[in-house]
């Protein structure tokens, strides 16, 4: 049996993430001054990163369905 989402499901995953993405690098990310601006930044984009491969890699994209 296979229990991984559809494909419907993982692009309302991959669009959450962006939505969540933009917001934390909004408010927490580059730019936010001083060093940790930047060291924020970098470990919001080393996990969006970790979070997107995830999502992409666990969706089958040929089911149609979430």
């Amino acid at each position: 049996m296979n229990d991984r989402p559809g494909c419907l499901g993982g692009l309302l995953r991959l669009f959450a993430l962006r939505w969540l993405f933009d917001w934390l690098q909004d408010t927490f990310g580059y730019g936010r001054g001083g060093v940790c601006g930047c060291g924020c930044g970098t470990v919001l984009l080393i996990l969006f990163l970790i979070f997107a491969c995830s999502i992409i890699t666990g969706t089958d994209w040929f089911q149609l369905g979430f």
